[in-house]
């Protein structure tokens, strides 16, 4: 798998990080990192929901896409002011009711253990659904911002103990940036 198709966490919070699933946005659309329902899978593992890839068919690929469609538009309607779309609202509220993954409490030889009980696509994504929820309806939306590098549209949520954070990741944009700037003082 190439550099620009590996998955990218820099947004501090699952729904914004699942944003992040097309990249480039700014650039015709972007491209897409979710080709395929593994590629699903392997993002939940990867965002560290699960311990293992669950079972992904071609409609929960397209239901996790309307998700993350929906919540990019919420997101991007907060940072720019702009109206936000009911029917996005819709979706993510729809999601948001699924019943999330759960763990159980097991006997073991030495007390109480915790099991992972195996997660469904639908619980995966009621969970970034709530975590969107609570990104968007709660204190994190004044700090939810998207990368000034013109190149890359990564959201993320600014957690600097000033606020003023501008890349989405100081090792990548940021760095850059950084580069650019000494470059040219020069």
């Amino acid at each position: 798998m190439g550099d620009k198709q590996a998955f990218r966490f820099h947004g501090g919070r699952p729904s914004v990080n699942f944003t992040a699933t097309v990249g480039m946005r700014r650039r015709d659309g972007g491209f897409e990192r979710l080709p395929d329902p593994a590629a699903l899978g392997r993002w939940f593992v990867e965002a560290g929901l699960v311990p293992e890839e669950p079972a992904c068919v071609e409609a929960d690929l397209a239901a996790a896409r309307e998700l993350r469609e929906a919540v990019y538009r919420l997101m991007r309607a907060r940072l720019s002011g702009a109206s936000v779309r009911p029917a996005d609202v819709d979706v993510v509220n729809r999601w948001a009711e699924e019943p999330p993954p759960v763990a159980a409490l097991r006997i073991t030889a030495t007390g109480l253990g915790v099991e992972q009980v195996p997660a469904t696509v639908p619980a995966l994504l009621g969970l970034i659904a709530a975590d969107a929820v609570a990104v968007l309806g709660g204190a994190a939306a004044g700090r939810l911002r998207e990368c000034a590098n013109p190149e890359c549209s990564l959201l993320f949520v600014d957690t600097s103990r000033a606020g003023v954070r501008r890349w989405c990741s100081m090792s990548g944009c940021g760095a850059r940036e950084k580069m650019q700037r000494y470059r040219s003082d020069r």
